[in-house]
């Protein structure tokens, strides 16, 4: 069985899920002007991907006999479409950090299942990280 501390990593990561999931559905609800009409579909589209993720997790963390938290991380919604992509990013850069040390983790306990999961999520974030550099122009 696995460790408290790969749990609490789990519930860390289901909390982040809820919050992005969360912060970028009011951003597509609120971003205006021309820079918004441009990112809302996609700020759609991954707030639905990230509330996929928390699923998973809470699924995963389940399993290995842990109780799924409902609380979110907090949620920084921004002022403006730059300002919102700008905390987008700082959030998928959190979630990659995090990730890879739950993958590390999960391997060091032998925990492969909880691993892959986490590999094809890490995919997910690096793919949402990449979106919004590139929104930013970096």
């Amino acid at each position: 069985m696995v460790s408290d501390e790969l749990r609490d990593l789990l519930n860390m990561a289901i909390a982040r899920e809820i919050q992005v999931s969360i912060q970028y559905m009011w951003q597509h609800v609120l971003a205006k002007g021309f820079e918004g009409e441009v990112v809302k579909p996609e700020l759609r589209k991954i707030a639905i991907v990230e509330m996929t993720h928390a699923e998973l997790i809470a699924e995963r963390l389940a399993y290995l006999g842990g109780k799924p938290t409902t609380e979110p991380a907090p949620i920084k919604v921004g002022e403006n479409v730059r300002e919102m992509i700008e905390l987008d990013v700082k959030a998928e850069e959190e979630a990659i950090e995090l990730y890879r040390k739950i993958i590390r983790k999960a391997l060091d306990e032998e925990d492969y299942t909880t691993a892959k999961l986490f590999e094809q999520i890490l995919e997910d974030e690096e793919n949402h990280h990449d979106y919004f550099t590139s929104v930013l122009g970096r």
